[in-house]
């Protein structure tokens, strides 16, 4: 079990949480994940690309790699107190009713404030859009909005206006039981021009804020192609 808290008296300092851990062959993350029961898996796997946890005084940050037996102490850094503010953003709205609002977001939008992006996002537009009725389950930072799509790729979202509607979207989206469909323009044709690409995806080792194809340690994802149509010869660089 983990210690209780070690508390600074400065309070922009970070919390530290410690415990020891003796679970040879297990993995890291989840190692971690059981001996902090209050921090999921994906918290602790962020927190260790931030360097935020340390064994026996030496920084770890490889969640996939074998716990060490050691003593661990996980840094959580302040929360951050500020609210998104409603903005008057203009919305495509596609679908809209009490428990949901499907978006067709333009490109150049981030979905959710982040730093250096803390305005002009989805979540102030829906804000304003919808005012009070926006499901807040997942926290104030994006309030109903379930799933991801990136700030340059334009595309439909959905957000729930209800608590019914969050629990529900969030349980099909963990169990992949929504199919998403996209269309690429890609430099080159694929070949085989139908297939299926299945492969691991996780943070890259080589910059902590990308994410990359891993050979283990990452989380499934499936990909099912078909190519619609070629244009000659690829474009030059």
């Amino acid at each position: 079990m983990a210690d209780e808290p070690l508390l600074s008296e400065d309070d922009e300092a970070p919390e530290l949480l410690n415990a020891r851990i003796d679970a040879p062959g297990v993995r890291l993350d989840k190692a971690l994940a059981e001996a902090f029961p209050t921090l999921s898996r994906a918290r602790l796997q962020a927190l260790l690309a931030e360097g935020a946890v340390t064994r026996d005084g030496q920084t770890v940050s490889n969640g996939s790699a074998k716990a060490q037996p050691g003593l661990y102490v996980v840094a959580l850094p302040p929360v951050a107190p500020a609210t998104p503010q409603p903005e008057a953003i203009p919305l495509t709205v596609l679908f809209e009713d009490a428990d949901l609002i499907v978006i067709d977001k333009a490109p150049g939008m981030a979905a959710h404030p982040a730093p250096g992006c803390e305005t002009g996002t989805l979540v102030n537009a829906l804000l304003a859009h919808c005012g009070d009725s926006l499901s807040g389950i997942g926290g104030v930072a994006r309030p109903g909005i379930v799933h991801r799509l990136d700030k340059d790729t334009s595309g439909v979202m959905v957000a729930a206006k209800s608590d019914r509607a969050h629990a529900g979207l969030s349980a099909l989206f963990a169990a992949h039981d929504i199919e998403r469909t996209y269309v690429a323009l890609t430099r080159g044709a694929p070949s085989p021009e139908k297939g299926r690409i299945q492969t691991q995806i996780g943070r890259s080792s080589g910059d902590r804020k990308k994410m990359a194809v891993l050979r283990s340690g990452g989380r499934e994802a499936i990909t099912d192609y078909v190519v619609q149509q070629t244009f000659g010869r690829p474009a030059k660089a």
